[in-house]
C-alpha cells in the first residue's frame, strides 16, 4: 500500500506502487493534462517515475513557480537537437537553466552566427510539433561511455568519465536523440511553450578553464507563454536604452580605460553626483549620531591573518612586498582597520553604542570576465560603517539600521524593497552557540517590526548572519545593495573590548552595515533607474541658461550669477548657435532644466522655463523660478 498525502492534506491509497502521472489522471483529467512533473517528498521528479513508498505528493503545472526552471532545462535540450540535426558533427556539453533562460555549450570547428538563430528556432518549433517524449533510462558507466564515444561525442564521454565507478548514468532521449541528463524533464516536447527565443553568442572554455578548449555558447530565453516572453523582451528593450554605460557617455560622466581594469575616471558629471550621494549619506549619519573616520588602504598582511580574512578571502585581495620582505594587502574590507580606532583608549559601556562611518576605498580582485561598467568593478567606495554595542542592545540596533536603510531608499525613490536573510556559511569562524545567538537577533528584529524576508541559507559572511537590501528598479529589475551583519567574531579574534559597568572587560557585538553598499555599483544603479533622468536634488548639472542671442549674454550670467547664490548647480551656453540645436545637446547630456533667455527676457527679468522632455515652455519672473527651484532641488529630508 502506498499513501501519498496532498497539499490540502488528504491521503489517495494505492495498491502497490504509481506513477505520479496516474496519480494526478486519478485526480482528474484536467490536472493530468496541465502536469509538467511533480513533487516527492519536495524533490521535483518526472511525472514518469514509480513511487513506491508513503510520500507527500504534488503536481506541477505550468502556473507554478518550478516549472519555469523545467520550461528552460527542457529549452536547452531541443534547441541542442535542432542544433545536432542542422549541423551534423557538432558536439553538445553541458546545457543548464539559468536566470531568465537557458544556454549550451557546442564544439563546432565552423563559428556560429546570430543568423543561424532563426533556422535554430524554426528547427526547435518543429521539434516542438513531433510531440517527443522524454524517456529516462539508467545506463551502466561503461555503456554511457561507450555510447558517446561512438557518436563521436567525446566531451559527453569525459563527462561520464568524471563519475565514480560503479554508479549509474541518467539518460534521457526525447526521439532519437539522447543525452546524458538528472532530469527532470517535461512529459513530452510538445509541452515546451512556444515562448523562446535566441539571445546571443558567446565564447566559453570546456569547464571554465582557459587551459582548455573554447566552446562556442548559445543563449537563450524560455517563459510559460508568449505573453510573458514579449514582456521579458521589452524590459530588455527598455535596459538597453537604460544602460548606465552608455548613459555614462552620452552624460559625461566617466569612463574606462586599459590601464586601470575595474576603476572609474570619473568625469566633473560623474564626481558631482558621486559627491550627491556622499554629502547625503553624511548628512544622514551626522543626523543618526554617527561618528566618520578614514583608514589606510594598505596595512600589513597581519593584520589580515588575525581578523580571518587572509585565510578566507585571500584570492579576492592584492599584495605587495616590500623591499624589507613585508606582505601588505589593498584593504578589500573596512571592517578590520576601524577596528583598531575603536581599539585606542578605553571605552566604557556608557560609551556604547558606538556608530562609527568611513568611506573606504576597498579593492578586490574580479576575474576580467566579470566586470561590468559601475555594477561590477575591482576598486570602489564603500559607505560602511560599525556600530559597537552591548548584547543587550544588538537588537535595538539591528531595527535602527532597518529603519534607517529602507527611509533611505524612499529618498532614491525605491519603494519597494526586499529582504534577505542569509545565515551561517559552510567557511566561517566562530561557534554555533555564537552564531545562533547572532542569527537569533537579526531574526528577531526582522519579525517584531513585521517585516517581511527571505531565507537565503548559507550565504552569510564568515564572521556573521546578515541582512541583504534588495531594491526593484523602474523596469522591474532587482538590485541587491545594502547589508547588515551582526558580528562576534571579529571582536573576539581582534581583542576588542569595553569596561563594563561591572568595571570588567567585555566583548562588544560589533555591526557591519553598508547602506548603498558600493557608492559606484549605486550610482550605476540609480542612472538606468532613472534613465539618467534625475530628480532636480541629484542631477550634476540642475540647469543651463542658453541665450538666443548674443545680445543676452550679459543677462544670462547674471542669471547664472543668481542660480549659484541660491546653491543650484547651473551653467551657461552663450554659444553662437541656434537655440534648438541647444536644446538638441543639453536633452542629450539629461540636464532637467534650460533658463532659455533673450532680449525679451532680458528686458522684463524673466526667463522661459523649459524641462526636459517638454515641448512647452513657461515665461516667469527670475525670482520666482529661482524660489521654485530652490524648493525643487531641495536634498530630501532637509
Amino acid at each position: 500500500m502506498v499513501d501519498l498525502t496532498l497539499p490540502d492534506g488528504s491521503v489517495r491509497s494505492y495498491d502497490g506502487s504509481v506513477t505520479g502521472q496516474a496519480v494526478a489522471a486519478d485526480i482528474g483529467p484536467g490536472l493530468a493534462k496541465a502536469m509538467l512533473a511533480v513533487r516527492v517528498n519536495g524533490a521535483l521528479v518526472d511525472g514518469s517515475l514509480e513511487i513506491s513508498e508513503n510520500a507527500e505528493f504534488s503536481v506541477v503545472t505550468g502556473k507554478d513557480e518550478d516549472a519555469l526552471e523545467l520550461i528552460r532545462h527542457d529549452a536547452a535540450h531541443v534547441m541542442a537537437q535542432a542544433v545536432q540535426e542542422l549541423f551534423p558533427g557538432t558536439q553538445v556539453t553541458i546545457g543548464p537553466a539559468i536566470e531568465n533562460g537557458f544556454y549550451y555549450d557546442f564544439a563546432r570547428e565552423e563559428p556560429f552566427s546570430t543568423e543561424d538563430f532563426e533556422t535554430i528556432e524554426a528547427k526547435m518549433t518543429e521539434i516542438i510539433e513531433r510531440d517527443l517524449p522524454f524517456h529516462r533510462e539508467v545506463w551502466e558507466r561503461a555503456k554511457a561511455i561507450e555510447f558517446f564515444k561512438s557518436k563521436g561525442e567525446e566531451y559527453k564521454a569525459e563527462l561520464v568519465e568524471a563519475i565514480p565507478e560503479g554508479e549509474d548514468v541518467s539518460i534521457y532521449s526525447q526521439g532519437d536523440w539522447i543525452d546524458l541528463c538528472r532530469g527532470p524533464h517535461l512529459p513530452s516536447t510538445g509541452k515546451l511553450p512556444k515562448a523562446f527565443k535566441l539571445m546571443k553568442l558567446a565564447g566559453a572554455y570546456w569547464r571554465g578553464n582557459s587551459d582548455n578548449a573554447m566552446l562556442q555558447r548559445i543563449y537563450g530565453t524560455a517563459w510559460p507563454d508568449p505573453k510573458a516572453l514579449k514582456a521579458y523582451l521589452l524590459v530588455l528593450e527598455e535596459a538597453e536604452k537604460r544602460d548606465h554605460r552608455r548613459l555614462g557617455r552620452e552624460m559625461d560622466l566617466f569612463h574606462f580605460q586599459e590601464e586601470a581594469p575595474g576603476a572609474v575616471f570619473w568625469h566633473p558629471n560623474g564626481w558631482t553626483l558621486f559627491r550627491c550621494l556622499i554629502d547625503y549619506m553624511r548628512r544622514r549619519q551626522e543626523d543618526a549620531d554617527y561618528v566618520e573616520i578614514s583608514t589606510p588602504t594598505v596595512m600589513d598582511r597581519t593584520l589580515w591573518e588575525k581578523s580571518g580574512h587572509w585565510d578566507t578571502f585571500r584570492e579576492h585581495m592584492y599584495t605587495t612586498e616590500t623591499e624589507d620582505a613585508r606582505v601588505f594587502a589593498l584593504k578589500p574590507m573596512n571592517c578590520p582597520g576601524g577596528i583598531q580606532v575603536f581599539k585606542q583608549g578605553i571605552t566604557s559601556y556608557r560609551d556604547l553604542p558606538m556608530r562609527v562611518a568611513e568611506f573606504g576605498k576597498v579593492n578586490r580582485y574580479e576575474p576580467s570576465g566579470a566586470l561590468h561598467g559601475l555594477m561590477r568593478v575591482r576598486e570602489f567606495t564603500q559607505d560602511d560603517a560599525h556600530i559597537y554595542c552591548t548584547q543587550e542592545q544588538m537588537q535595538d540596533e539591528c531595527r535602527t539600521v532597518v529603519d534607517l536603510i529602507i527611509d533611505i531608499y524612499s529618498d532614491f525613490g525605491f519603494d519597494d524593497v526586499m529582504i534577505k536573510f542569509s545565515d551561517r556559511p559552510e567557511k566561517r569562524i566562530g561557534d554555533d552557540a555564537t552564531w545562533d545567538q547572532l542569527e537569533g537577533a537579526l531574526l528577531g528584529a526582522l519579525e517584531t517590526m513585521g517585516h517581511d524576508f527571505t531565507h537565503n541559507p548559507g550565504e552569510g559572511a564568515f564572521y556573521g548572519p546578515k541582512l541583504e537590501f534588495v531594491l526593484r528598479d523602474a523596469i522591474g529589475r532587482d538590485w541587491q545593495c545594502g547589508t547588515l551583519q551582526v558580528d562576534m567574531n571579529l571582536p573576539e579574534r581582534l581583542d576588542v573590548s569595553y569596561i563594563g559597568e561591572d568595571g570588567a572587560k567585555h566583548r562588544p557585538v560589533m555591526l557591519h552595515r553598508a547602506l548603498f553598499g558600493s557608492l559606484e555599483r549605486f550610482a550605476g544603479i540609480l542612472i538606468e533607474h532613472y534613465a539618467g533622468r534625475f530628480p532636480l536634488w541629484l542631477a550634476p548639472n540642475q540647469v543651463v541658461v542658453a541665450t538666443i542671442t548674443q545680445a543676452a549674454d550679459e543677462y544670462a550670467l547674471d542669471v547664472l550669477g543668481a542660480l549659484k547664490a541660491a546653491g543650484i548647480r547651473a551653467e551657461a551656453d552663450l554659444r553662437n548657435e541656434k537655440i534648438n540645436y541647444k536644446v538638441r545637446e543639453h536633452s542629450l547630456t539629461k540636464v532637467p532644466i534650460m533658463l532659455v533667455v533673450g532680449g525679451r527676457e532680458a528686458e522684463n527679468g524673466t526667463v522661459a522655463v523649459r524641462r526636459l522632455g517638454g515641448k512647452d515652455q513657461e515665461i516667469v519672473a527670475l525670482d520666482a523660478a529661482i524660489a521654485a527651484l530652490s524648493g525643487e532641488a531641495r536634498v530630501p529630508g532637509r
